[in-house]
């Protein structure tokens, strides 16, 4: 053992001072390591005066890492001293060893550090289980309670910062993320996305010059109050999405001219006149009960039995039997129902038929254009109209028109990037849609403006859009620029973006997925700033 004494010390303890390893135990399951330090002084805890006065010694048993697969203990002796200061009101202290113990621990400090390593990247139950992998078994409680124990970074003062909304709760409870844009690294966050909390922060911290944000009016505010100082830049990502869902409702205007016009006119069908009168289609749940309630009336009355048997042996009322037998056919019971009723939504039911002919099938899509037009009620009727009176309705034969969002995605690609399909069919889609070229012109002068920073031509870009009374969606697009216009001058023309904000966020979701949505804030703004 005298032999590989000195190479277990440089092994074990090479970053350690005044650390004597006397004995190395091994057996089949565990490793015991005897140490004692053998450092001359200590200082008090409280007054801070070293002492060299021994009272006594004791052993510690801290747990250290695994080694050879093997659980260790290091054995460690520890003296008590006398603390030479006569006012201080601790009497005797012991010593701790840096870089090895602290009070009250019974692990080694690199056996901690590597336990709060896997809590910050894997929360509680994943990193229980992965310390049990490596022969450190902990609970899920003990990993947070490392990661609480864990003091807050120092406090910087960035100066380009960059702020986003993240969702605790999504749509009821959202958060703050703060990031220092030139170091990429995030610096604090806040528990809500208020103007005032915002503007406290940014008090605390007059060395910011450069303010990278959204257009929220939030975010606004609160920079405009807590830094005035500083230049605000409206992120790029942001204004390029916004103008693409302008794009796309112009280009949904128009999206009966998607289709080129059939080279010959179809003849109508005709309709059985059966279905025609039914006011319920074949397979209905309703018509096919009532069918069914028909046909077993018919063929007991038929049979012999009675009105008054036949209630009984079904169940019904006698009215009902009686309303039944009159009926010759199942159709004549659906007179009456409520589809037959006047709603609010029969004022609209031409135009949704119409968007349908045209190549609209979404739902969705048809609400939301009739409640632009006034229409008070909720998505279940239209989506019940559509599924019962439009879902087998022929559509136009003929090739499928591209969607508005394909023909919206065409039109914001660079055109050297598109590829040469994709450039055949916007060609024939702008051939069939002349209306169509105006919006696409004014996406690639502002895509000219966001790619090369030309921030001092939005002006007249924005007067060009709000004079086309075409337009209606570029034209309110315009406007919104118009309300924050330094910002988004100063987003076209400065090289800060909020990109590397957008990435912090995602790395949230990332975290609050991994502790499965129901970690507090405290602990999940400590992973945030504390995870490598």
């Amino acid at each position: 053992m005298n032999e590989v004494q000195p190479q277990l010390e440089e092994l074990l303890f090479s970053s350690l001072e005044n650390v004597l390893v006397e004995s190395v135990e091994v057996t089949d399951t565990a490793v015991r390591i005897e140490a004692l330090s053998t450092a001359r002084q200590a200082t008090c805890p409280d007054c801070g005066c070293p002492s060299r006065r021994i009272h006594g010694s004791y052993l510690r048993f801290p747990h250290d890492l695994p080694t050879a697969g093997k659980s260790a203990v290091v054995a460690l002796r520890v003296r008590r001293f006398v603390c030479a200061e006569g006012t201080c009101p601790r009497k005797t202290f012991a010593e701790q060893v840096p870089g090895l113990t602290r009070r009250f621990s019974r692990r080694t400090e690199r056996l901690r550090s590597t336990l709060i390593s896997v809590g910050l990247a894997l929360a509680g139950r994943a990193g229980a289980r992965m310390t049990g992998a490596f022969g450190a078994p902990v609970s899920r409680n003990t990993l947070l309670r490392l990661i609480a124990s864990i003091p807050d970074p120092p406090a910087v003062t960035p100066r380009v910062v960059g702020m986003d909304e993240y969702a605790q709760r999504k749509g009821r409870i959202y958060g703050t993320v703060l990031v220092d844009v030139e170091s990429r690294r995030p610096i604090d966050l806040l528990p809500d996305r208020e103007a005032d909390t915002l503007a406290a922060w940014l008090a605390e911290r007059p060395g910011i010059e450069i303010v990278c944000r959204d257009r929220a009016s939030f975010f606004a505010d609160g920079a405009t109050r807590g830094a005035p100082q500083a230049i605000q830049v409206a992120d790029r990502w942001h204004l390029w999405h916004n103008l693409g869902e302008a794009a796309e409702k112009c280009v949904y205007r128009h999206r009966g001219c998607l289709r080129p016009p059939p080279e010959q006119p179809e003849e109508p069908r005709d309709e059985p006149e059966s279905a025609a009168s039914s006011p319920w289609p074949t397979g209905h749940r309703f018509a096919e009960r009532t069918r069914a309630k028909h046909a077993t009336i018919h063929a007991l009355l038929a049979a012999g039995h009675s009105k008054r048997s036949v209630a009984r042996q079904l169940g019904m009322t006698l009215n009902t039997i009686l309303r039944f037998s009159r009926a010759t056919t199942p159709e004549e019971m659906f007179t009456g129902q409520w589809q037959d009723r006047a709603t609010r939504l029969d004022a609209y039911k031409p135009y949704l038929d119409q968007c349908w002919q045209e190549g609209c099938t979404n739902a969705w899509t048809l609400w939301e254009e009739i409640k632009e037009q006034g229409y008070p009620r909720g998505y279940a009727s239209v989506r019940d109209y559509v599924s019962r009176n439009l879902r087998g309705k022929p559509q136009p034969v003929g090739p499928r028109p591209p969607s508005a969002r394909a023909v919206t995605r065409w039109i914001l690609t660079h055109p050297d990037a598109l590829p040469e399909g994709d450039r055949i069919r916007l060609k024939a889609v702008l051939a069939n849609c002349p209306e169509l070229t105006a919006p696409v012109e004014y996406v690639r002068s502002f895509a000219h403006m966001v790619t090369e920073l030309q921030g001092d031509q939005l002006p007249e870009w924005i007067a060009s859009a709000r004079t086309t009374t075409d337009l209606p969606s570029l034209s309110r697009f315009a406007q919104h620029l118009e309300r924050d216009l330094d910002s988004v001058i100063a987003g076209l023309t400065l090289p800060w973006s909020s990109g590397v904000v957008e990435g912090h966020v995602n790395r949230i979701k990332m975290l609050k997925r991994q502790m499965y949505g129901r970690a507090g804030f405290k602990l999940l703004r400590k992973r945030v700033l504390l995870a490598s």
